[in-house]
């Protein structure tokens, strides 16, 4: 009989429904019980895509024996990570204090009723291996501690909770004013850690960090620092080379278990691919690299063919992630065996993808199958062919859509299908931005029906709040800061690819809703003091935990602190409401000492820092079609990070006052520095050399 998780929203809440577990989400139900009956909480964080949670669910969670000792002795609580970050947040840091290890999933905890853990551990064996306990020993173990032990466990929780006041930013004080200095010490920073064989940062696993990438590209442009476009452009490239990236599907996995980006942990995450989306169109207008335009396409292809939801219930919003395992086995969908791909290649075909693809070495997945990756160029295989690299690069391409179709075939990774406000923001800014760089319409109209889809149904415009998540036509839960400000820089983005008068609306209706729901804000002595400014990632009228944190170092996401001061800066120029960049200002004056001390943990609040530093610049284009888009297609093929263009269709009305440049017969440019706009320009080429 399905026990209460039957009714959650998430894949991954559902998929244990079935547990003889008597699982609870979280919730009052489960916490009043807790308290009343006095026991332990067992609290377990994973979602759906991960290897680790599926693994200990089939081992421990789908026993009966195991389930009945966990019945017994604990209320047991099952949390998607992935909807609720602020649990996440809050009880991995508490792992952290415990354990003195990093987190990871599934997560472990063992709360008292009061919500403290007590005891944390991620992924449990059911019988006692990799140096790690049973897990049903340990719930015997923890049980009787909790017993036993209270005086102990209440000391132990008062330090705690002192631990979590302590380590929040304290505020920035009183100094001298901001400085670029934080800048130039992230990028030293970067370079010292950055691999110059393989590219990326540090060794194995090995993250894209496409926040730090971007961060790179966009010193190259401001310093000239060719350096930091190579640690870009570099890492790029061997990533879009190996096995990270998918070969013949397109998008990027999580993370590579190696340091060479040869072998994945096969899950592929919507978080990831939008940034690393834009990065590549970035990385093709500073460098002209046919592969980065490639790559774009491939992974914009990719978001559209499997993440964008064609069900009327979900229609335009991005799905959330595709598992990394199938038929319980990790890769199963990706990789291959020589005979599979001799049967399927013809023999010129296979003369070029074996060297091309590796398939000629020994297996590189598990000793027995091949993940396809790029061992050598294709120039290189040409030549010793002796074919053209022309005609190898069309074998290669036939070779790819047969492998395509035939995997096509195979048992697919299981895809987690709600639809997160966060993680669709980032997607579409990427297919935004992408899309505006490569002209591709349909790229752009992907990010416009899911940004539809958002204010449709998970924007609550009467109460100017969003929710976090949807599944099934169910939306539900309070959004977070992530939420806000991932989804208002996406409006602005998707603003440079095709201006519409609803969506600077929209935008400016979050903007409102991020100041009134998560800016810490004392307009009394206090706020002069600097122990105010920034923004909460919980509002204020969320739920109360044991700790409220205003985070503002990036992590597998940027930071939504960051990404708030960034895109109220540019909103800012864009509405003509100087409190955008007022509050922008605040949030970077109370981080600022944790810039300073930790620059490189803090790259998207450095971006702001920047381009408070050095004001947007805005360039703002009015006159016909179709020389208006030509406008603004050579502009949008132009490296340019630190410009928004605006591109007027005629007619556009109810425009902000910092918009409302007049129209005429021929296309017009005024380039504004801030809040300075300059005599309109007539010709393009002069405007191209002037930015």
């Amino acid at each position: 009989m399905p026990n209460r998780l039957a009714g959650e929203t998430s894949p991954y809440l559902q998929q244990h429904k079935d547990n003889p577990v008597d699982w609870y989400p979280w919730g009052e139900e489960a916490l009043a019980r807790a308290k009343k009956e006095d026991l332990p909480i067992l609290l377990s964080i994973g979602y759906s895509a991960c290897h680790w949670c599926h693994v200990m669910a089939h081992e421990s969670f789908e026993d009966p024996d195991v389930a009945a000792v966990m019945n017994q002795l604990f209320v047991n609580i099952k949390v998607d990570r992935e909807e609720r970050p602020d649990l996440d947040q809050i009880y991995q840091l508490a792992h952290q204090m415990l354990s003195q290890r990093p987190g990871g999933w599934p997560l472990t905890v063992f709360l008292t009723p009061g919500q403290v853990p007590f005891f944390a551990g991620t992924y449990f064996p059911k019988q006692s291996r990799y140096g790690l306990i049973g897990f049903p020993e340990l719930l015997s173990n923890i049980a009787s501690i909790y017993r036993e032990r209270q005086a102990e466990i209440a000391q132990q929780n008062d330090a705690l909770l002192d631990a979590f006041r302590r380590m929040e930013p304290s505020g920035g004080g009183h100094h001298a004013g901001f400085s670029a200095a934080p800048i130039g010490d992230a990028l030293v920073a970067h370079k010292g850690s950055f691999d110059p064989h393989h590219g990326g940062f540090g060794g194995a696993p090995k993250f894209p960090h496409p926040a730090e990438l971007q961060f790179c590209l966009r010193r190259h442009k401001a310093a000239r620092d060719d350096e930091a476009l190579h640690i870009a452009a570099h890492t790029l490239e061997r990533m879009a080379q190996g096995g990270i990236y998918d070969q013949l599907g397109g998008g990027f996995c999580r993370y590579s278990v190696d340091g060479e980006w040869m072998i994945p942990h096969f899950e592929k995450m919507l978080y990831d691919n939008g940034p690393l989306l834009a990065l590549a169109a970035d990385a093709w207008c500073a460098t002209g690299k046919p592969l980065f335009a490639r790559v774009a396409a491939e992974t914009a292809g990719w978001v559209m063919r499997e993440m964008q939801s064609q069900e009327s219930e979900n229609a335009g919003g991005y799905y959330s992630s595709l598992d990394a395992d199938s038929e319980h086995e990790e890769g199963k969908f990706y990789v291959w065996s020589r005979e599979e791909v001799g049967s399927l290649l013809s023999a010129d075909e296979l003369a070029v993808a074996s060297p091309y693809w590796g398939l000629d070495g020994p297996a590189n997945f598990e000793g027995q199958h091949w993940h396809l990756h790029v061992t050598q160029p294709l120039a290189a295989v040409a030549s010793r062919l002796g074919k053209a690299e022309a005609q190898c690069e069309a074998l290669v391409d036939s070779a790819r859509a047969k492998l395509f179709a035939a995997r096509e075939r195979r048992v697919r990774p299981g895809r987690d299908e709600k639809v997160l406000t966060s993680w669709n923001a980032l997607m579409i800014a990427g297919m935004a931005h992408a899309g505006r760089v490569f002209g591709r319409a349909d790229w752009v109209d992907s990010a416009a029906r899911a940004l539809g889809f958002i204010r449709s149904t998970l924007w609550k415009r009467d109460e100017a709040r969003l929710l976090a998540t949807c599944k099934d036509g169910r939306a539900h839960l309070n959004a977070y800061l992530d939420d806000y400000a991932f989804l208002l820089a996406a409006a602005i983005e998707l603003l440079q690819a095709e201006y519409r008068a609803d969506t600077l609306e929209f935008a400016v209706a979050l903007a409102d809703a991020l100041l009134a729901r998560f800016e810490d804000r004392d307009d009394g002595e206090a706020a002069s003091s600097g122990s105010h400014g920034g923004f909460f990632f919980t509002s204020h009228d969320h739920e109360s935990l044991i700790h409220r944190s205003k985070p503002g170092h990036d992590n597998a996401t940027p930071s939504g602190n960051g990404m708030a001061a960034f895109a109220l800066q540019r909103l800012a120029y864009l509405a003509g409401e100087p409190r955008y960049a007022e509050a922008a200002g605040r949030a970077l004056e109370f981080f600022y000492p944790a810039i300073v001390n930790h620059p490189g943990a803090h790259t998207s609040l450095l971006v702001a820092l920047e381009e408070h530093l050095s004001p947007t610049r805005t360039v703002i284009l009015r006159g016909p079609r179709p020389e208006l888009e030509r406008w603004r297609r050579t502009l949008a093929e132009r490296y340019l990070p630190a410009t928004m263009v605006i591109a007027l269709p005629p007619g556009s009305g109810n425009l902000p006052q910092v918009l409302a440049k007049p129209e005429s017969a021929a296309v017009a440019a005024w380039v504004c520095e801030g809040t300075t706009c300059l005599a309109p320009v007539s010709d393009l080429e002069a405007l191209c050399a002037s930015l």
